[in-house]
């Protein structure tokens, strides 16, 4: 099925690749190396039939000098977690479901399938679930991101919880990829950036 280009940006107008900035034009490349192949590996589109940014991607050329280091932040934090895919992968549809990113929740659906979530899982996690299907610590590490991102705050009992599940830095990883996935939630929210299905 091909991609309604006009629509995929919501907000925000795909950009023209014969407009790039020699900036922008660095941000595609580096994106087109790294992240392309693993959408493509994993089946979820990052960009237009005709080769346009779509998703967060879009958004990004609009500050690419930030976006590539941000980039590189999701590189360093999804290279050196010591969050298992099945954790790391929750903490993200969480964010997602709260949120209610759509592109967010269509791309990070696949990718938890992908991992072993069944279907049923994943869809009742992207609703704000916590599906009892889950394992004890992938419960936790729901609890914990929901909470932050609802309330706010963490409190005692839970951050006990999650300290003797995954440690400090666990709980560090797990904010980090939190703090990663608002930060794709609120460009993709506050774009009203659409998934392509």
């Amino acid at each position: 099925m091909a991609i309604q280009r006009d629509a995929l940006g919501g907000r925000l107008p795909l950009t023209d690749p014969a407009t790039l900035t020699s900036a922008q034009q660095e941000l595609v490349d580096s994106v087109m190396a790294n992240q392309l192949p693993w959408a493509n590996e994993n089946g979820f589109q990052i960009r237009a039939d005709d080769g346009q940014l779509i998703g967060p991607f879009n958004t990004f050329l609009l500050q690419p000098e930030v976006a590539l280091r941000f980039l590189g932040f999701a590189a360093a934090e999804a290279s050196h977690t010591s969050l298992s895919d099945t954790v790391r992968e929750v903490v993200i549809v969480a964010v997602g479901a709260v949120w209610g990113a759509d592109y967010e929740l269509y791309a990070h659906k696949i990718l938890a399938r992908r991992i072993g979530l069944p279907p049923e899982v994943v869809t009742a996690l992207s609703e704000g679930a916590v599906p009892d299907q889950l394992g004890e610590h992938e419960k936790i590490a729901v609890r914990v991101a929901r909470q932050l991102l609802i309330e706010h705050r963490l409190d005692d009992d839970l951050f006990r919880v999650a300290e003797q599940a995954f440690g400090k830095r666990g709980l560090y990883d797990i904010g980090a990829v939190m703090g990663q996935y608002q930060a794709v939630c609120t460009l993709l929210t506050m774009f009203a950036v659409p998934a392509p299905e």
